[in-house]
């Protein structure tokens, strides 16, 4: 059975439980029984009868993803109230039973449609849970489909991004993708907070959609999506127990797309090629490397650092006068240099000998600043599969594009069939982090593929520094500074507080306008 035929019989069976449970009811409102069996009428029908106006707009809600686990309950409610089932325990049992306690209202009470109800509540407490429920329903569409907020937890992207910084990520630059876990907590990613607890249930799965994008990722843009190696229950502890995670769920990263579908990439000596050209990066960018401070004996090092460059938690004291940094730019490497306390500056060469980047398996010696060349696959490439290169495309082929690939020998069988050759079906992406020789990224993992893309980080609202005090814990030069975009980052924060103080103003002349006019 494929999927679409599986979603069609589920979708039926909703539609006849529905005509099930709501077809007597259906009629004591002056319509037909046969209306309520109509797939997707029946709804239209149905927010006529509960008073809904504008009942185009609510059935277009019940059938966005995550959203309507939302809508739902309140359709439910809104259903025994039209017919005099106002109690609050009522209420009450009706999201409990998961709207099975319309069945016992449709065939066990003798109600009567009330035609003409108002839909205002109450009670204030009415009043706060529909102003609540409209403003989740609100974010989620937001949220979901538009701009979705994320923090920076780790340094790869350092004088880019820093670590604390809170970001809005645009989901609609590259196209918004419509969830495909479809039952989950709104606005919360793959855990409850403060629980520990799986925000969703794994089933059922919607198949990948994504809406059309008004831009293409750029090369050296910076991108948020869907770790593809993560079967973590803790993210933050990578020996720990693992689970599966659906694609939406993976842990999101951010890092610099430095390869796009169809390149040839290399690294060498940290620094990116593609088709042999060396890549360059835009001026915020600021590539870093290892390098070894050798001081004239002054432990000022460590103080001096975080002052000056907030990276005093990246280094290793070797012993009392050397220290390993693991994230300098030349620029901070050369300024040391010309410190009276610096005895020498040294960069930390790497040989091109063999470490555990990916392919885990192959012939050749690669290593985190020595790696490739590699050739970038895209929709529609067609790749000669050998032995030798398996271990490259096996990842993409079988665990994100879906198929069962087994060796045998010398014989490579994809759903059983020995193949020779592989036509991809989706576009492929190479990140990386600017700091070259501490970032887990593409190196560690391989390609990207689209349908993991998340969006595409657009501003910085807020930057948090974790190890200053007071008011200097708020980095004030990074508010309101957009990611993209030349020169030292300009913060709009001041012109911002004039909008809010203009916006405050106005409606406390339009409200006092109002009173005057009474």
């Amino acid at each position: 059975m494929t999927f679409t035929q599986g979603f069609l019989i589920f979708f039926l069976i909703v539609q006849l439980i529905h005509f099930l449970g709501t077809w007597k009811l259906y009629v004591k409102a002056g319509r037909k029984a046969w209306e309520a069996a109509v797939p997707i009428y029946n709804a239209f029908i149905l927010m006529r009868i509960i008073n809904r106006p504008k009942e185009w707009y609510w059935v277009i809600l019940l059938f966005i993803p995550i959203v309507q686990l939302i809508v739902f309950p309140v359709i439910w409610v809104e259903t025994i109230r039209s017919f005099g089932r106002t109690e609050r325990s009522e209420t009450i049992l009706v999201v409990l039973t998961l709207g099975l306690y319309i069945f016992y209202v449709n065939y066990m009470l003798d109600v009567e449609y009330a035609h003409e109800r108002s839909l205002k509540p109450q009670s204030s407490a009415g009043e706060w849970v529909a102003s609540i429920l409209f403003a989740v329903v609100a974010a989620t569409l937001v949220h979901t489909y538009v701009m979705q907020p994320f923090v920076i937890p780790s340094s790869s992207l350092e004088k880019t991004l820093l670590v604390g910084d809170f970001l809005f990520v645009s989901k609609i630059h590259y196209g918004a993708r419509t969830p495909m876990t479809s039952v989950a907590l709104p606005m919360v990613h793959d855990a409850i907070p403060f629980t520990g607890l799986k925000s969703y249930l794994k089933e059922p799965q919607l198949p990948y959609f994504r809406f059309p994008g008004f831009e293409a990722i750029e090369r050296n843009d910076i991108v948020v999506f869907n770790w593809p190696a993560d079967e973590y229950v803790d993210i933050n502890n990578m020996a720990g127990a693992k689970m599966y995670k659906p694609l939406d769920k993976r842990s999101n990263y951010v890092k610099r797309c430095v390869g796009l579908p169809g390149d040839q990439l290399e690294v060498r000596n940290g620094f990116v090629f593609i088709n042999g050209k060396q890549n360059e990066l835009p001026d915020r960018a600021k590539l870093q490397f290892g390098y070894i401070v050798r001081t004239k004996g002054d432990r000022f090092i460590e103080q001096y650092m975080h002052d000056r460059y907030d990276i005093s938690d990246r280094f290793t004291q070797i012993n009392q006068y050397a220290y390993q940094f693991d994230a300098l730019t030349e620029a901070t490497a050369n300024e040391l240099k010309n410190h009276p306390n610096v005895a020498a500056v040294e960069k930390i060469e790497y040989k091109k000998e063999r470490t555990a980047v990916f392919p885990k398996k192959g012939s050749h010696n690669w290593n985190e600043l020595h790696y490739g060349p590699i050739d970038i696959p895209y929709a529609g490439k067609k790749v000669e599969l050998t032995m030798d290169n398996l271990p490259m495309y096996k990842r993409a082929i079988s665990e994100y594009e879906g198929n069962n690939l087994t060796v045998e020998g010398n014989q490579i069988k994809i759903d059983g069939n020995v193949v020779t050759s592989y036509t991809f079906k989706q576009d492929y992406y190479w990140m990386m982090g600017d700091n070259r020789g501490n970032s887990q990224d593409s190196r560690s993992w391989g390609f990207v593929p689209f349908d993991h893309v998340l969006g595409k980080p657009v501003f910085v609202w807020m930057s948090w520094d974790g190890k200053a005090t007071g008011l200097n814990k708020i980095r004030w030069s990074r508010l309101f500074t957009t990611v993209s975009g030349e020169g030292t980052p300009i913060s709009y924060f001041p012109y911002f507080l004039v909008a809010l103080a203009g916006w405050f103003g106005f409606s406390y002349y339009r409200k006092r306008k109002k009173e005057a006019a009474k």
